[in-house]
């Protein structure tokens, strides 16, 4: 079987997974009740007291917000929980929470191991150095802290900002900004997970990395989001491109980058976290031929379908496919190298295809324990003749369980096993044991 067939296959098995889900919508999945919990877990601290019925009714909508946190359509299941504490103003327009996590994640790689902390396949070793067969290392990255305002204003109605910054700078310990934006009805402006992403849809790992095709960049933006009766909701948005082009400085050279990207989605949903959606995005890509003296201007794109479903509530399915020229940079195993454009001729660039794809499935024995795994592919499919070292494609697989032994303190187990292969033939597998405990406030 082809690689195309199998990316075929995955569409299939994720459309039908899925789609099988909306007969089961009136049935509460065990993912639902785990957030319930954490939801009821938050204390709303009124400053002087006030228990008159506008703040009253303030109060319940702040509630309503934090539910809306959890069902957010950019959240991802590593994503820290909203804030335990939210301090409200005594006229009840304003309400603000400081959160955070407190994260530590161990692993040990063996029969050659990868150079870094997520677990890439492309960063496989193709002749792995003796000294560096075995490695065991810890890190704090993704320890965060954050702050969310809510509030209301006569002439704006309600919005809300956000800030988070996280411990993954340099030595994954240097405080580094991951996100900071203001949603104002249906608009969000700011540093936010883009429009072309759909963190929801992937699904839960121990290992950073995540699956091996994960699109789930950060980029400032502008993006109108609204929602259409009760099902349907539709994104677009400008982004800040941010290009990856290989370029040699001697036939080829960067163009600084002139236009913004345009990302659209549209989704059904049929539950607070059951959804299918397909999105959209393009870009302008663009280097300069030295030898030619000459500016060059072509056109990046790419499609993702996803989705996350309960067949029934013990069970979630997550699926993703994406394809097209010019995107590896948003995300997925090529982010390590520079895939939006490559090298052809001497003075030549063009934007190559990607496909890649992951499916994964959990199961929750308890609304707080559950066990999942996933698989995923990303192949590189240049239409030149590339090196016989270069990247083919990058497997990834996963096996992990996670406990949930409070609302705030999470604990987990993973395997994960990959293959890189090369358009030579040669290929090697790379294999990594690790844990996590969370602690979030």
């Amino acid at each position: 079987m082809t690689y195309h067939n199998i990316s075929l296959a995955a569409a299939f098995i994720l459309l039908s997974a899925l789609f099988t889900t909306s007969a089961n919508a009136q049935t509460k999945s065990l993912v639902d009740i785990q957030n319930d919990s954490l939801k009821a877990s938050h204390k709303i601290i009124t400053f002087g007291g006030s228990d008159n019925a506008p703040a009253q009714a303030h109060t319940d909508s702040v509630r309503t917000l934090i539910e809306s946190f959890y069902y957010d359509q950019f959240r991802h299941f590593s994503d820290p929980a909203a804030p335990y504490f939210l301090f409200m103003s005594k006229d009840a327009n304003l309400a603000m929470g400081v959160g955070g996590a407190v994260r530590m994640r161990g692993y040990f790689d063996w029969g050659g191991a990868i150079p870094a902390a997520g677990f890439a396949p492309a960063l496989i070793p193709m002749t792995p150095v003796p000294t560096q067969m075995r490695h065991f290392d810890t890190t704090p990255a993704g320890s965060c802290l954050f702050f969310r305002v809510l509030g209301r204003n006569s002439f704006v109605n309600h919005y809300q900002l956000y800030i988070e910054a996280n411990f993954n700078g340099w030595q994954a310990r240097d405080f580094h900004l991951k996100k900071a934006y203001a949603i104002i009805n249906d608009f969000t402006i700011g540093y936010a997970t883009s429009t072309f992403s759909d963190p929801a849809a992937i699904p839960p790992t121990v290992d950073a990395q995540g699956p091996n095709n994960k699109i789930s960049n950060t980029n400032v933006l502008v993006r109108w989001m609204p929602r259409v009766k009760q099902h349907w909701v539709f994104a677009v948005s400008a982004e800040t491109p941010a290009t990856k082009i290989n370029t040699d400085n001697v036939t080829t050279s960067k163009i600084d980058n002139w236009i913004p990207d345009l990302a659209i989605f549209a989704q059904y949903e049929w539950g607070p976290t059951s959804h299918i959606r397909l999105s959209g995005i393009v870009r302008a890509l663009s280097y300069r031929d030295i030898p030619a003296a000459t500016n060059h201007y072509l056109a990046g794109w790419g499609l993702l379908l996803s989705g996350v479903g309960h067949p029934i509530p013990q069970l979630t399915t997550y699926g993703t496919i994406s394809y097209g020229h010019g995107y590896a940079g948003l995300g997925g195993d090529l982010m390590t190298g520079n895939y939006d454009l490559v090298p052809d001729n001497p003075g030549h660039l063009y934007a190559p295809a990607l496909l890649g794809w992951n499916i994964g499935v959990q199961y929750n024995i308890l609304p707080n324990l559950f066990v999942s795994t996933s698989l995923s592919l990303n192949r590189y499919l240049p239409s030149h003749s590339p090196s016989p070292d270069e990247y083919r494609y990058g497997m990834a697989s996963d096996v992990n369980i996670f406990w949930n032994m409070t609302p705030r303190i999470q604990v987990g187990a993973e395997f994960d096993y990959g293959i890189r292969k090369n358009f030579d033939g040669q290929s090697r597998s790379a294999r990594r044991i690790g844990a996590m405990a969370q602690f979030s406030f």
